[in-house]
Protein backbone atom coordinates (compact mmCIF):
# COMPACT_ATOMS: atom_id res chain seq x y z
CA UNK A 1 0.00 0.00 0.00
CA UNK A 2 0.79 3.74 -0.24
CA UNK A 3 1.78 5.61 2.69
CA UNK A 4 -1.33 8.09 2.62
CA UNK A 5 -1.61 9.93 -0.89
CA UNK A 6 -2.88 13.36 -0.81
CA UNK A 7 -4.83 13.65 2.23
CA UNK A 8 -5.46 9.77 3.11
CA UNK A 9 -5.09 11.08 6.89
CA UNK A 10 -8.90 11.56 6.98
CA UNK A 11 -9.28 8.03 7.15
CA UNK A 12 -8.73 7.74 10.17
CA UNK A 13 -11.32 8.82 11.10
CA UNK A 14 -12.55 7.63 10.00
CA UNK A 15 -12.21 7.21 9.63
CA UNK A 16 -12.99 7.13 10.48
CA UNK A 17 -12.38 6.87 11.43
CA UNK A 18 -12.14 6.32 12.00
CA UNK A 19 -11.15 4.55 12.25
CA UNK A 20 -7.55 2.70 16.34
CA UNK A 21 -6.17 1.05 19.60
CA UNK A 22 -7.00 -0.95 22.44
CA UNK A 23 -9.73 0.93 24.20
CA UNK A 24 -9.36 2.19 27.37
CA UNK A 25 -10.85 4.74 29.87
CA UNK A 26 -12.48 7.56 28.35
CA UNK A 27 -10.07 10.03 28.33
CA UNK A 28 -12.38 12.76 29.82
CA UNK A 29 -14.00 11.40 32.73
CA UNK A 30 -16.49 13.80 33.18
CA UNK A 31 -17.80 12.84 29.10
CA UNK A 32 -19.09 9.24 29.10
CA UNK A 33 -19.38 9.32 25.63
CA UNK A 34 -15.34 9.93 25.43
CA UNK A 35 -13.45 6.91 23.74
CA UNK A 36 -9.68 6.05 23.44
CA UNK A 37 -8.22 3.82 20.32
CA UNK A 38 -5.03 3.34 19.69
CA UNK A 39 -3.66 1.15 16.28
CA UNK A 40 -3.23 1.10 12.85
CA UNK A 41 -5.50 1.09 9.60
CA UNK A 42 -6.04 1.04 6.08
CA UNK A 43 -8.30 1.83 3.62
CA UNK A 44 -8.93 0.74 -0.20
CA UNK A 45 -11.24 2.73 -2.53
CA UNK A 46 -12.00 0.96 -5.37
CA UNK A 47 -12.58 2.80 -8.94
CA UNK A 48 -11.17 4.47 -11.54
CA UNK A 49 -8.13 5.93 -9.60
CA UNK A 50 -8.36 2.91 -7.01
CA UNK A 51 -6.33 4.49 -3.83
CA UNK A 52 -5.20 2.52 -0.82
CA UNK A 53 -3.64 3.87 2.43
CA UNK A 54 -2.34 2.97 6.04
CA UNK A 55 -0.99 4.79 8.80
CA UNK A 56 -0.78 4.47 12.43
CA UNK A 57 -3.21 6.67 14.62
CA UNK A 58 -4.82 7.75 18.15
CA UNK A 59 -8.48 8.45 17.80
CA UNK A 60 -9.92 10.21 20.69
CA UNK A 61 -13.49 11.03 21.45
CA UNK A 62 -16.80 10.14 20.01
CA UNK A 63 -18.64 10.82 16.41
CA UNK A 64 -19.51 14.58 17.53
CA UNK A 65 -16.40 15.73 19.11
CA UNK A 66 -12.81 14.58 19.06
CA UNK A 67 -9.29 13.97 18.05
CA UNK A 68 -7.25 11.82 15.31
CA UNK A 69 -3.57 12.10 14.79
CA UNK A 70 -2.38 10.04 12.14
CA UNK A 71 1.27 8.73 11.86
CA UNK A 72 3.14 7.33 8.89
CA UNK A 73 4.49 3.70 9.70
CA UNK A 74 8.19 5.14 9.86
CA UNK A 75 6.87 7.99 12.72
CA UNK A 76 5.74 11.58 12.61
CA UNK A 77 2.62 12.88 12.52
CA UNK A 78 1.31 13.00 9.21
CA UNK A 79 -2.25 14.51 9.85
CA UNK A 80 -4.22 15.61 12.48
CA UNK A 81 -8.17 16.39 12.67
CA UNK A 82 -10.37 17.53 15.15
CA UNK A 83 -13.76 18.25 15.03
CA UNK A 84 -17.10 18.95 17.24
CA UNK A 85 -20.94 19.51 16.18
CA UNK A 86 -20.06 22.60 14.02
CA UNK A 87 -16.81 21.91 12.29
CA UNK A 88 -14.09 19.92 11.12
CA UNK A 89 -10.14 20.53 11.02
CA UNK A 90 -7.36 19.15 9.08
CA UNK A 91 -4.02 20.29 9.67
CA UNK A 92 -1.30 18.51 7.54
CA UNK A 93 2.09 19.85 6.06
CA UNK A 94 1.87 23.10 7.81
CA UNK A 95 -2.03 24.27 6.06
CA UNK A 96 -5.35 24.03 7.84
CA UNK A 97 -8.13 22.91 6.40
CA UNK A 98 -11.75 23.79 7.45
CA UNK A 99 -14.79 21.46 6.84
CA UNK A 100 -18.65 21.88 8.31
CA UNK A 101 -18.50 18.36 9.53
CA UNK A 102 -16.82 14.96 10.32
CA UNK A 103 -18.26 13.43 7.10
CA UNK A 104 -17.31 16.15 4.75
CA UNK A 105 -13.95 15.95 5.54
CA UNK A 106 -13.97 12.60 5.71
CA UNK A 107 -15.28 12.19 1.97
CA UNK A 108 -12.88 14.68 0.74
CA UNK A 109 -9.96 13.31 2.57
CA UNK A 110 -10.43 9.46 1.31
CA UNK A 111 -12.68 9.99 -1.91
CA UNK A 112 -15.64 8.20 -0.22
CA UNK A 113 -18.27 8.84 2.64
CA UNK A 114 -17.46 7.17 5.72
CA UNK A 115 -19.98 6.23 8.73
CA UNK A 116 -18.08 7.85 11.64
CA UNK A 117 -21.16 7.77 14.09
CA UNK A 118 -20.95 3.92 12.96
CA UNK A 119 -17.68 3.60 13.34
CA UNK A 120 -17.89 4.65 16.87
CA UNK A 121 -20.08 1.74 17.62
CA UNK A 122 -18.25 -0.49 15.76
CA UNK A 123 -14.69 0.07 18.16
CA UNK A 124 -17.14 -0.40 21.09
CA UNK A 125 -18.59 -4.04 19.32
CA UNK A 126 -22.13 -2.74 18.67
CA UNK A 127 -23.30 -3.36 15.06
CA UNK A 128 -24.48 -0.55 14.35
CA UNK A 129 -25.88 -0.50 10.49
CA UNK A 130 -24.39 1.75 8.17
CA UNK A 131 -25.88 2.12 4.23
CA UNK A 132 -24.00 0.05 1.79
CA UNK A 133 -21.36 -1.16 4.85
CA UNK A 134 -20.86 -4.60 5.44
CA UNK A 135 -19.07 -4.75 9.22
CA UNK A 136 -17.27 -7.94 10.36
CA UNK A 137 -16.86 -7.45 13.82
CA UNK A 138 -16.06 -11.13 14.69
CA UNK A 139 -12.15 -10.24 15.64
CA UNK A 140 -12.55 -7.08 17.54
CA UNK A 141 -11.96 -9.33 20.85
CA UNK A 142 -8.64 -10.20 18.79
CA UNK A 143 -7.95 -6.35 18.54
CA UNK A 144 -8.79 -6.61 14.55
CA UNK A 145 -12.42 -4.96 12.35
CA UNK A 146 -12.78 -4.62 8.91
CA UNK A 147 -15.94 -2.97 7.25
CA UNK A 148 -16.77 -3.48 3.33
CA UNK A 149 -19.12 -1.14 1.40
CA UNK A 150 -20.12 -1.98 -2.10
CA UNK A 151 -22.89 0.66 -2.29
CA UNK A 152 -23.14 3.25 -3.57
CA UNK A 153 -19.65 3.20 -5.76
CA UNK A 154 -16.74 3.13 -5.10
CA UNK A 155 -16.49 -0.14 -3.18
CA UNK A 156 -14.41 0.57 -0.05
CA UNK A 157 -12.42 -1.87 2.42
CA UNK A 158 -11.26 -0.36 5.30
CA UNK A 159 -9.50 -1.98 8.43
CA UNK A 160 -8.48 -1.59 11.75
CA UNK A 161 -5.85 -3.41 14.13
CA UNK A 162 -6.30 -2.16 17.54
CA UNK A 163 -2.97 -2.30 20.06
CA UNK A 164 -3.31 -4.36 22.74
Amino acid sequence: MTQLPRIGAGVALAGALLLAGCAQPALRPTDAAAQFYRGRLALQVEGQQSQSFSASFELQGNAREGELSLSAPIGGTVAQLAWNDKSATLRQGGQTREFHSLDELAAQATGTPLPIAALFDWLRGVNTPAPGWEVDLSQLAEGRLRARRSDPPPAADLRVALER
